[in-house]
């Protein structure tokens, strides 16, 4: 079992943004220190929900500070940037890290970060798939030409080319975030891991990871490809004596970082949408996922792997808010929870 942290770099009200992003660097190092396997970061455009825009220079910063722990964003939002461009960046720390980038791609939403970007809201609605396979194409090919819908170009050199890295992987791992079953379907036909939301519990994740295997094995996956490939789960972890120490911790500060970030979210063509209520979504994400004692936090962790067949983690230990406190969370999570699970 592999577990790592999960870090967006959340403004909590009162907090300033640099406070977020040094809290963030912090976990990520503490991560390492502690026996964590990898750190997970997310992007996110004009909100506090996350105040990190750039999951990839934010893990060239984080690969340069640590030696062993992997780094991988979770994720890189594709309808937002050209996926050449993405390529180029995750070849690079691929090359220069020694193998330990892990590139996390998703669709992201209807925000106005299409606007800005200038990429449209049809780069949201279709053209993901596309995206994708050019971004692929550039990490696994020794040079590559554009003959999409969107992205049209002759053929150019991959510089650097990922192969070149001194590890053994031809290049990075390409990670999907699944949240559908049509975003399952375009992973596993592609035959790429699923990164599976901290807002569904393990039934359903059993149901998304049974279906992926059942779509690549239709998709002309071999049973190795299929049974060797390592989903991620996203989660929330806090860890106390107490499991209602633990709890009444993340109900006082997680709600009002939802409420702030979530409200901040605005849609690109004005189209409504629901936002869930921030303390019931605190008491759903308490009830999911390793909050408690160290003992019930492993046991919650092998459950979940147990029932859904997924190895990695990717833990949201921030949500108290508070640095000293996240990192005690962190350290507890390494040294108090891992050995539990061999």
């Amino acid at each position: 079992m592999h577990v790592g942290s999960f870090v967006l770099a959340a403004q909590f009200p009162g907090q300033g943004q640099g406070e977020a992003l040094h809290r963030a660097v912090r976990t990520a190092e503490v991560a390492e220190e502690s026996g964590l396997d990898a750190v997970w970061l997310a992007e996110h455009h004009f909100v506090p929900y996350g105040t990190c825009p750039s999951a990839v220079t934010l893990a060239a910063l984080l690969l340069g500070r640590t030696s062993r722990i992997r780094v991988g964003t979770a994720v890189s939002v594709l309808p937002t940037v050209h996926p050449v461009s993405l390529g180029e960046q995750a070849a690079l720390l691929h090359v220069t890290s020694g193998g330990r980038f892990t590139l996390g791609v998703g669709r992201g939403g209807p925000w106005v970060d299409l606007e800005v970007f200038g990429s449209g809201l049809e780069a949201y609605e279709k053209g993901f798939p596309e995206s994708l396979d050019l971004l692929v194409r550039w990490l696994r090919e020794p040079s590559v030409e554009g003959r999409g819908e969107r992205f049209r170009f002759r053929e150019v050199p991959v510089v650097p080319r990922p192969s070149e890295a001194l590890s053994c992987s031809p290049g990075p791992e390409v990670v999907v975030a699944c949240t559908s079953p049509a975003s399952v379907r375009l992973a596993a036909e592609r035959g790429l891991p699923m990164l599976l939301g901290m807002h569904v519990g393990d039934e359903e994740k059993a149901e998304m990871v049974s279906l992926w295997r059942q779509l690549a094995r239709v998709a002309g996956r071999s049973t190795d490809e299929i049974l060797g490939a390592a989903h991620v789960s996203a989660g929330v972890c806090q860890i106390a004596d107490r499991r209602t120490d633990a709890v009444e911790t993340l109900l006082k500060a997680m709600p009002g970082w939802l409420r702030q970030g979530l409200e901040a979210h605005v849609t690109v063509d004005g189209r409504a949408r629901a936002m869930r209520d921030p303390l019931a979504y605190t008491e759903l994400l308490c009830g999911l996922h390793p909050v408690g004692t160290p003992r019930l936090c492993a046991d919650r962790l092998a459950a979940t792997s147990e029932r859904t067949g997924i190895s990695r983690f990717a833990l949201l230990v921030e949500g108290s808010g508070d640095l000293a406190a996240t990192e005690e969370n962190v350290h507890r999570l390494g040294t108090e929870v891992l050995p539990h699970l061999g």
